[in-house]
């Protein structure tokens, strides 16, 4: 027999979808097959089971956090059990020991933490059995059953494991020893704080105290542009004032000058120039294009669209989502096709066909074998689903990856520029800027917004001659830069803290290994904001006094450098893919883990935090507001702390109307209290409950048969 060990539950249940099975605790059976006649047992992990140990679990006196105990450098790594997941490992290891067990199957993600979480798993549990490989881009039905046909040597996705593990020691070395300096040192500035501090955190927090710091040092300086109206031959269009390639004028006065030395004056058109650019439509969708487009259309974070990207992934409905590749090769491009005559039975696509390109199998912009990395591009699967059946959320991420499968299909999209010089009484240069839309072909699909509001100029030849119509001065203010929005600062980290233009972001971004991974950029982003060195609001990136005080103590130090972070990705790709030692890779760090501890200590007496509020960084208390507490008396969801109540988790979505408020006759009723209501039916006795003039002690108690609390006093 043989044991599927799956990345997640869920995943578990999809991959044992297609064959007859058997519930049991912990683990489905599946019961004997064509692709397995002896029959397979089929388990999962939680996630991570496991995570490396903490400093203490070296040695004692790593747990204080002193100078003299940095650097932090173990000799060997060692894992420990999640208790909370304990269980679950205790479930694997026992089928993985079962005498009739001759093999695993590893069916973790496709990718690089999918081969840690599952390899850890199995040398945690110290089997020795030979091991395959399921690699699978979609789970619909079909793919998983080609994928069980067609499994893998395990040496063959052998070095990503070897690059997550590399990884994930590399960062703990680096984010240990950090941020435990840094705290420290910063402790004794006066900031009572914890600073987290990591390899990939830190330069996006870096790129985004710099942004912070342009915008507030940023003067504005007025200027003022010469807007006139010309009358040609009874065809009128607008021009500003142009000198030197320049439409704004620094001097009111020069500007007041030009005003009134045009009016009512004589013109002639100088220069005509028209051009016509091709569009292509877009790439198809990696993770971060996708992170970042529905955050400019939906304001999601990249968090969310991952997540809702991962149900749909978990429904058969899209193919894998932490792709880093914006291409499919010949095998998936055989079956757009198929996809899109499904699509264009749905009422929402039906206007889009027929399409111009009824196939892109040899469309190279599209088709690549060679940059396909470890997945495809995002596309839909052949599994498509009734999209009212979908949440709004998912309908809507749905939509962004069919539009750009059906995009990929179309015509390009075609604008026309056209460019007017005219001249004032032979001196002033004015011009004027138009474009209209020769052929839309993609862009009815994508709903592109325009950027500007520019108009087509009338149909004007050079030589034409005419009059000022109107002239008047338009007054403005040098803004400064804008705060990055989330969906930007992915495409940023992508980019490794460069800015690109259209053209040139598509040529880096299947190649460039910028600041964390596909996987990880979401994650960096939000434990930016539990570490409370970003807000969002209204969907820009704030970065706050704690974040502008680490970042002024880091200074130029290379853990603040992009450069430096896409470096490292670059190595880790190279282990990855075998062309470099993971060993070496390490030497290096641990060396680097050292130089961060002497580097801060040098320079923290040169630290200046002038105008940070350094008083307010302190410690903030941990909040147990969302936790847990037990199962409702009412519809058996979960009860949880909801601030000044605890209340049931499934209100939102069923009104259950469950609430125990935290003060009662002014005491107030503990969460452990709570947590033994709900689970023995009464809390211990609480002293001093207040009834006008007296007190009393009682415990709360639990009602079945009237369904609400009572006091149950004292004998």
């Amino acid at each position: 027999m043989k044991v599927i060990i799956a990345e997640k539950p869920d995943q578990g249940m999809t991959l044992a979808s297609i064959f007859r099975t058997k519930k049991r605790d912990g683990y489905i059976e599946i019961l004997p097959n064509e692709l397995f006649p002896k029959g397979a047992y089929m388990t999962w992990a939680v996630g991570h089971l496991f995570e490396l140990a903490s400093p203490e679990k070296y040695e004692a006196s790593w747990k204080r956090w002193t100078l003299d105990t940095l650097p932090i450098i173990p000799n060997r790594f060692q894992y420990e059990i999640d208790r909370k997941k304990a269980k679950q490992f205790q479930t694997i290891k026992q089928l993985l020991h079962k005498p009739e067990v001759t093999e695993i199957i590893h069916a973790g993600d496709a990718g690089r933490e999918g081969e840690l979480i599952i390899r850890n798993i199995i040398y945690m549990s110290g089997v020795k059995k030979p091991i395959k490989r399921l690699w699978i881009s979609s789970l619909t039905p079909k793919a998983i059953e080609q994928g069980f046909r067609q499994l893998l040597d395990e040496k063959q996705t052998r070095p990503l494991y070897e690059e997550a593990y590399a990884r994930t020691c590399a960062d703990w070395l680096v984010g240990m020893n950090a941020s435990r300096v840094y705290t420290i040192l910063l402790k004794q500035k006066g900031m009572n704080d914890v600073f987290s501090v990591g390899r990939v955190q830190t330069p996006t927090l870096a790129l985004i105290v710099r942004r912070e710091k342009e915008i507030e040092q940023f003067q504005s300086k007025p200027f003022w542009e010469v807007i006139a109206t010309f009358d040609v031959n009874g065809k009128q269009y607008e021009g500003k004032w142009w000198h030197e390639n320049e439409t704004r004028i620094h001097d009111q006065q020069l500007a007041e000058k030009v005003i009134a030395f045009c009016r009512k004056k004589q013109v002639e058109v100088d220069e005509v120039t028209y051009e016509q650019k091709t569009f292509l439509p877009p790439l198809l969708f990696n993770l971060s294009t996708l992170q970042a487009t529905a955050n400019k259309r939906f304001k999601y974070s990249p968090q969310k669209t991952l997540d809702i990207l991962q149900k749909l992934y978990q429904k058969g409905y899209v193919s894998y989502p932490r792709s880093d590749s914006q291409y499919v090769t010949k095998g998936e491009a055989e079956t757009f096709p198929y996809i899109l005559k499904q699509l264009e039975q749905k009422e929402e696509y039906a206007s889009y066909f027929p399409l111009v390109h009824e196939s892109i199998l040899h469309n190279k912009r599209y088709v690549n074998e060679k940059k396909v990395t470890d997945h495809y591009a995002i596309i839909p699967t052949e599994q498509v689903p009734d999209l009212m059946k979908l949440s709004r959320d998912e309908r809507n991420i749905y939509d962004l990856v069919v539009r750009r499968l059906i995009a990929a299909h179309c015509a390009e999209a075609v604008v026309g520029y056209t460019s007017i010089v005219t001249v004032v009484d032979g001196r002033a240069r004015f011009i004027s800027k138009g474009k209209e839309q020769i052929q839309a072909g993609w862009r009815t699909v994508m709903i592109v917004k325009e950027e500007d509001d520019v108009q087509p100029l009338p149909n004007i030849k050079k030589g034409e001659k005419g009059t000022v119509y109107d002239v008047y001065g338009k007054e403005g203010k040098t803004q400064p830069p804008k705060r990055y929005t989330e969906g930007e600062l992915i495409t940023l980290m992508k980019t490794a803290g460069k800015f690109l233009d259209d053209e040139q972001l598509e040529k880096v971004l299947a190649k460039t290994e910028g600041l964390g991974t596909e996987a990880t950029r979401a994650s960096i982003i939000t434990t930016l904001k539990q570490r409370q060195y970003i807000e969002i609001k209204n969907n820009q990136v704030y970065a706050t006094d704690k974040g502008k005080a680490l970042i002024e103590a880091v200074g130029p130090h290379l853990l603040a450098s992009p450069e430096m972070t896409a470096k490292w990705e670059q190595r880790l790709s190279e282990i990855g893919e075998a062309k470099a030692s993971a060993a070496v890779f390490m030497e290096q760090v641990k060396k680097l883990a050292g130089k961060i501890v002497t580097d801060a200590v040098q320079m923290a007496n040169h630290w200046s935090f002038e105008g940070l509020d350094t008083a307010s960084i302190q410690r903030k208390k941990k909040t147990t507001i969302g936790k847990t507490i037990g199962s409702c008396k009412f519809c058996g969801g979960s009860v949880v702390d909801k601030g000044t109540f605890y209340g049931c988790a499934n209100y939102a979505k069923t009104k259950c109307s469950f609430t125990i408020s935290k003060t009662m006759l002014g005491k107030s009723i503990s969460q452990a209290n709570i947590k033994k209501l709900l689970t023995e039916g009464k809390t211990n006795v609480i002293k001093g409950f207040k009834k006008g003039e007296s007190t009393f002690n009682a415990a709360l108690m639990w009602d079945e048969k009237e369904q609400r609390l009572s006091f149950l006093f004292e004998k």
